[in-house]
């Protein structure tokens, strides 16, 4: 693994992280909790203080945001209102505060320990997080990002799909790989993409937005707990347990606060490019922090700021776009005949803008659009290989010499070299790797939702572990993503006789 220093820090193997905090009887009795059976143990350090300029370090719940909107915010969910109207936005609320909730207990484990969720489930059992690595990329190995941003490009420019979103592809692999610390080069990416979504609401509110779709809102309201009638079940149920991201990228948020260096993180290297990077060995072991009443105090600052961090970004921005993106749909092309749920339902909606506001809104929507599944396509190829490279330095790899740093570099290429092989051949996607991919996030989801419960109760002490309220509603979000995954894999799996 390698990390770029931070000057203004001292690093895991600096003077001034050693011993300095008096010794007192809390922490000299403390024995951690975190189970040795599959991986080593861990050693005792003293939580570091969240930062009082806390503008410095938002970002992650951002950076889920970003990446996570994508054909759900742009074609799903719009589509549904050009079908029922606004009266089931109630369901993105649902699903993106629950997601906040789950998000939450991965981030919990991280900022007390300093490890990614998918290291706590392999201490559980060795194999747990090979398991979710696998799903991962059952769910984000064909190149679809990438040709739904070409094709809105061809809308614009013209051109050849395929070439395109090859071009793309590459692209994506060149910043993953080359930007001195890849956390820093993809939070770019994505401050950039939700800066010119929130641009182009703001636009649209003034020349697009009609007077019915705010009025509509308040169907929104009287109608919570409804599903309309005239929707497929299992369509209502995905867009509520998909709004905002679902599945690994969820998992991802300890990697990125990791990168940020939130609690516990500050401790654990950075990863970088091999190529452009400083590479630094990683500590032979991980770290916890003795509930003392000094590190419980920094402990409440940071849980504060991480549940705060959250959810004004990865909660407000994606139900923001949700709701806007409906409401210009629904001032668009509510009711009109012939729309399906895919890229082509992108060009109908910007050819009804460039007739109803001008061809320049029209055009605009299609650049917003086609510059979001860019950046989507890139966040997916990083947290896919990102979540990969952390489970086998740390779990297959460990003592091996070989870094995250470096491992990362090479899945980041196989999943790039993979897509633009599936583009020169011309191949769809099989059906049967289609209907694993619709069916892997909600069992996923409703496995680690277990998972979550059971680490966070017996890995961590006992101030920190937790609560009744939200071990209830994460027990409600696994029964939900695991009826979820059943009517999926019924649904799909019928598709193969």
């Amino acid at each position: 693994m390698a990390i770029e220093r931070d000057p203004a820090k001292p690093g895991p193997a600096d003077p001034a992280h050693r011993d300095s905090t008096p010794v007192d009887a809390a922490r000299t009795t403390f024995t951690p909790t975190l189970s040795t059976r599959y991986l080593p143990g861990v050693a005792i350090r003293d939580l570091p203080a969240a930062p009082t300029n806390t503008w410095r370090i938002i970002g992650p719940g951002l950076v889920g945001a970003g990446v996570g909107l994508a054909s759900g915010e742009f074609i799903l969910w719009p589509y549904i209102a050009t079908q029922v109207g606004l009266v089931f936005l109630w369901g993105a609320v649902i699903g993106v505060t629950t997601q906040w909730f789950l998000n939450m207990e991965i981030e919990r484990y991280t900022l007390a320990t300093g490890e990614t969720a998918l290291t706590g489930f392999s201490r559980l059992w060795k194999h747990w997080g090979l398991v979710f690595a696998v799903m991962t990329y059952f769910a984000n190995l064909w190149p679809g990002w990438a040709t739904s941003s070409a094709s809105l490009m061809t809308y614009i420019v013209g051109g050849d799909v395929r070439v395109i979103a090859i071009g793309i592809l590459v692209v994506c692999g060149a910043v993953l790989t080359l930007a001195p610390v890849v956390y820093n080069a993809l939070e770019r990416v994505i401050f950039l993409k939700v800066a010119m979504i929130l641009l182009f609401v703001a636009v649209a509110i003034a020349f697009a937005i009609s007077g019915d779709a705010w009025r509509g809102l308040g169907q929104a309201v009287t109608h919570v707990g409804q599903f309309p009638s005239t929707l497929e079940y299992s369509l209502m149920l995905g867009a509520i347990a998909y709004a905002g991201a679902g599945g690994g990228q969820n998992l991802c948020q300890s990697n990125w606060i990791r990168d940020k260096r939130f609690g516990m993180g500050a401790y654990v290297p950075r990863l970088v490019s091999p190529v452009t990077g400083q590479e630094e060995a990683a500590p032979s072991t991980d770290f916890v922090f003795a509930p003392t009443p000094a590190n419980l105090r920094r402990w409440r600052a940071w849980w504060r700021f991480a549940n705060i961090e959250q959810a004004l970004t990865f909660v407000l921005i994606t139900v923001l776009t949700i709701g806007f993106m409906s409401m210009l749909a629904y001032s668009t092309v509510y009711g009109r005949g012939g729309l399906t749920r895919d890229i082509g339902f992108l060009q109908v909606e910007g050819n009804v803008l460039m007739s109803q506001v001008g061809s320049w809104f029209g055009y605009l929507f299609w650049v917003i659009g086609a510059y979001s599944l860019f950046a989507a396509a890139m966040g997916i190829i990083d947290y896919t290989s990102r979540l990969a490279a952390d489970l086998l330095a740390t779990v297959y790899l460990r003592g091996s010499g070989i870094s995250e740093s470096r491992i990362y570099f090479w899945l980041v290429w196989g999943l790039v070299a993979f897509g633009v092989l599936v583009l020169l051949l011309g191949v769809d996607q099989p059906l049967v790797l289609l209907v694993i991919s619709s069916c892997v996030s909600g069992v996923m989801m409703a496995i680690y939702g277990v998972l979550l419960i059971i680490m966070n109760k017996r890995a961590l002490p006992t101030p920190i572990r937790i609560p009744r309220f939200r071990t209830v509603v994460i027990a409600l979000a696994v029964l939900f993503y695991g009826v979820l995954g059943v009517i999926t894999i019924v649904e799909e799996g019928q598709k193969l006789f």
